[in-house]
């Protein structure tokens, strides 16, 4: 989109506090992506927020399973970036203070459910 369409439908220069992708960056024309966030982003404390979700996580003997479905040959190659969870792909911003580093951060969310409840959830 062109800077006149990103202002009129996102905000103008220097507007925006923050611009969050969820599961998609990976689809994105980086390049022209990360050049609309730096124009978009306010200067200096903008921030840019991007997370992926990847597949539960049980046991070895569980997951071994689980891949197996999951793996497929035909996936695009962009679908690796998330199998890595972001932590190769192209990120041109400064990371932020948090947690004794500055990311990528690795969140978790820990449930109990049993065997139905996660073949079928």
């Amino acid at each position: 989109m062109s800077y006149s369409e990103l202002e009129q439908k996102v905000g103008a220069e220097s507007s925006v506090d923050l611009v969050t992708v969820a599961q998609a960056l990976h689809w994105f024309d980086l390049p022209v992506f990360y050049q609309q966030v730096k124009w978009v982003l306010k200067k200096p404390h903008g921030i840019i927020a991007a997370w992926c979700y990847t597949t539960p996580e049980v046991d070895e003997s569980v997951d071994k399973v689980l891949k197996g479905f999951y793996e497929n040959p035909y996936w695009d190659p962009q679908r690796k970036l998330v199998d890595d969870k972001y932590k190769s792909i192209d990120f041109p911003f400064e990371g932020v203070d948090g947690d004794g580093n500055t990311g990528p951060f690795e969140l978790g969310n820990e449930r109990t459910m049993g065997l139905e409840e996660y073949l079928f959830t």
